[in-house]
C-alpha cells in the first residue's frame, strides 16, 4: 500500500478572510476530525496537488505530520473551485486501528480483453469509477477488482461481481440486494457483427 505524509501547520485563524489569505500564500486551508478535538490545519497547496495525482491517495492511509506528531488519517473530503484547478478545502479524519470506517474506493475493471465479449468485438462501459466501503484502516484496499473475464455482450457489471478482499464489505449491499447496483455494461457497437 502506498504510504503518503502530508506535512501540516496547525492554524488558529478561521474565517473567509483567513483561508483567503492562505490561499494567497499558496496554502490550502483544512480539518482533521476524529478522536481528538477538531484541529484547523493548513497544507502547501504544490505538495497537496501532487499527491492528489496519484488515484490511490483517495483510499489510502495518509500519515500527517502536524507539530512534530504523525497521526494515521484518511481524506474525507476536498473542496474544489468551480472553475480553476485550485483546492479550497481539505477534511482529514483520524484513524482508529479499532474502529470500521467508510471511503469510496477506486474501481478497477480488470481482464476484459479476456472475456468472449471482448472477443467478439464487444465493448465495456464503466459506470461507476468508486465503491463505498466499510473496513478496519488495516484492511482498506487501494482499488477492488471487477474481473470481466467472464462477462457476455449486454451483461450488467454489479456491486456484487467485485472481488472483495477479506474484512472489506460493500455498505449499499449490506442493506440488501434491491442495492445491488450496476456499476457498468457490456454491449455490442453498432455495426459490429454478432459474435457466432
Amino acid at each position: 500500500m502506498s504510504t503518503f505524509v502530508i506535512n501540516a501547520e496547525a492554524r488558529n485563524d478561521q474565517g473567509k478572510g483567513a483561508s483567503r489569505r492562505l490561499r494567497r500564500e499558496g496554502k490550502v486551508p483544512g480539518i482533521v476530525y476524529g478522536t481528538e478535538t477538531p484541529v484547523a490545519i493548513s497544507i502547501q497547496a504544490n505538495e497537496l496537488a501532487k499527491a492528489l495525482q496519484n488515484d490511490s491517495f483517495y483510499s489510502s492511509k495518509l500519515t500527517l505530520t502536524l507539530d512534530g506528531k504523525e497521526t494515521s488519517v484518511f481524506i474525507k473530503d476536498l473542496q474544489r473551485h468551480p472553475a480553476k484547478p485550485v483546492i479550497l478545502h481539505a477534511d482529514f479524519q483520524r484513524l482508529d486501528d479499532s474502529k470500521k470506517i467508510k471511503i469510496q474506493v477506486p474501481l478497477k475493471f480488470v481482464n476484459f480483453e479476456k472475456s468472449a465479449a471482448s472477443k467478439a468485438s464487444g465493448k465495456f462501459a464503466a459506470e461507476a469509477a468508486t465503491a463505498e466501503i466499510l473496513c478496519l484502516p488495516k484492511d482498506l484496499p487501494e482499488a477492488l477488482e471487477v474481473d470481466l473475464s467472464k462477462i457476455e455482450m449486454g451483461q450488467i457489471a454489479h456491486l456484487s461481481d467485485i472481488s472483495l478482499p477479506e474484512g472489506v464489505e460493500i455498505v449499499a449491499l449490506r442493506r440488501g440486494e434491491d442495492h445491488d447496483q450496476g456499476i457498468g455494461y457490456c454491449y455490442a457497437p453498432r455495426g459490429a457483427k454478432a459474435g457466432k
